[in-house]
């Protein structure tokens, strides 16, 4: 049964941020609260763990994971980033924004589209996620927490335990949590192509 953190949104308690890190940097898959909506996440490097997201989201390969990051030093050395790109990241993070851009060789090719070797990038605003970060000190691989059949993600954490109490090992409470999922921009090509609209605002990139 998944065990069910509460966390201060704003202050989370040091403690509960420490054992949370342990569950996850001991292969446990968690729930948690973010900027725009509850992900699930875990270590990268997983495969196991990967496998489980891709049972609870029922989604194959082709699917586009996201690597959380603390900060844009840490995108910078996963993904394959120019100047121009550079700079329309730090215009939109920390941010309700996922971009997808070519992986690099830090990350394993499983997590990554087989065919296009692109990945999901996020830096979230969220105080809980970035103490997460802070104490794992590595990104957690993540996937949006929508169920298969529904197109809005879970927002209640007490139903998300009812739900899944059996496929995650953490849900984590932290208060109100946004119903919308995050802006997914694509810069792969160099110009910012929109690939979902979410909570982000597209007007950074001139897609509005």
């Amino acid at each position: 049964m998944a065990q069910y953190f509460h966390m201060h949104p704003e202050q989370p308690q040091a403690r509960l941020v420490r054992h949370a890190v342990e569950i996850i940097r001991d292969a446990g898959l968690i729930a948690f609260p973010t900027d725009s909506a509850y992900a699930l996440g875990g270590l990268t490097g997983d495969a196991g763990l990967l496998e489980r997201i891709r049972r609870i989201r029922d989604v194959d390969e082709r699917h586009h994971f996201t690597i959380m990051c603390r900060d844009l030093s840490q995108i910078a050395t996963y993904a394959r980033v120019d100047n121009a790109q550079y700079r329309l990241l730090k215009s939109a993070t920390p941010g309700s924004y996922t971009f997808v851009l070519e992986g690099t060789k830090e990350l394993p090719r499983r997590v990554l589209h087989p065919k296009r070797k692109t990945i999901g990038l996020r830096v979230p605003d969220h105080p809980v996620v970035h103490a997460l970060l802070e104490e794992l000190d590595e990104p957690l691989l993540t996937s949006t927490l929508i169920l298969p059949g529904e197109t809005l993600p879970l927002t209640d954490p007490d139903e998300i335990r009812e739900r899944l109490e059996h496929q995650v090992d953490l849900v984590i409470e932290a208060g109100p949590c946004g119903a919308e999922a995050t802006t997914v921009v694509d810069l792969t090509d160099g110009s910012p192509v929109l690939v979902r609209a979410g909570r982000g605002s597209l007007t950074p990139f001139g897609l509005a």
